[in-house]
């Protein structure tokens, strides 16, 4: 008899997809329509569309990712306070922790002669008893503890590639008009490509995932240049 070794997938880097998400979505549609409603106005030129696309490539990374820097600092910060809370009360309310832990286990439907030498072996160890207690009655994991950093690294990074995608069309192309239509083809593809990339490491469909991603940012790119044009 052969035993099948079965190896599970799982995909593991959800936070580090999210951040290139946050960051790459922005960096594609607000500098696009910065570019696009400059281009209506008389004074405009290349280079100057280059010049205040990079100031606001420049600006937007940095907010973004101190964005993502204290987004995550304040996760881990309410993290360490839930477990401060937990490990006063292993130590105040030791038999009404205890039971806590017995509920998560009947709530599995173990009786109560089976769950007793189990809850007795997790609160025989207080770092054991308080992991049990933050993962499994308050839902927390433990965040990574670089996470603010790579976060706002990550935000950071894909603002700026992002953004030089829409913008590059101007960096070679002199003519404001031709470089506009340049840069929305540019930028419906790049977002197709990411939205289909995403779609991949995600698990969902590709090309559902690039349309989707074509539709939403082709709406939020054309609201901004409306909204652009108008002020200009």
């Amino acid at each position: 008899m052969h035993t099948t070794l079965h190896a599970e997938q799982h995909f593991e880097a959800s936070a580090t997809v999210r951040d290139v998400v946050i960051g790459m979505s922005d960096g594609l549609t607000v500098p696009f329509a910065l570019a696009a409603g400059l281009t209506g106005t008389m004074a405009a030129t290349s280079k100057l569309v280059v010049i205040a696309g990079l100031a606001e490539i420049a600006a937007g990374s940095i907010a973004m990712g101190l964005g993502g820097y204290l987004a995550a600092r304040t996760d881990r910060d309410h993290y360490e306070s839930e477990r401060q809370r937990e490990i006063r009360e292993t130590v105040e309310l030791p038999e009404k922790e205890t039971d806590e832990v017995a509920d998560v286990f009947r709530g599995y439907g173990m009786s109560e002669e089976d769950l007793q030498p189990v809850v007795k072996a997790i609160c025989a160890d207080q770092k054991r008893w308080v992991d049990f207690m933050m993962r499994f009655e308050l839902g927390f994991e433990e965040p990574d503890p670089q996470r603010a950093r790579n976060s706002a690294v990550t935000i950071a990074l894909s603002y700026i590639l992002g953004g030089l995608v829409p913008l590059s069309s101007y960096m070679m192309v002199d003519d404001l008009h031709v470089a506009l239509r340049f840069s929305v083809v540019v930028t419906l593809v790049a977002l197709f490509v990411f939205g289909y990339v995403k779609g991949r490491m995600t698990g969902l469909t590709p090309i559902r995932g690039g349309i989707q991603t074509v539709v939403i940012g082709g709406l939020a790119s054309a609201a901004a240049f409306g909204l652009a044009r108008l002020i200009s």
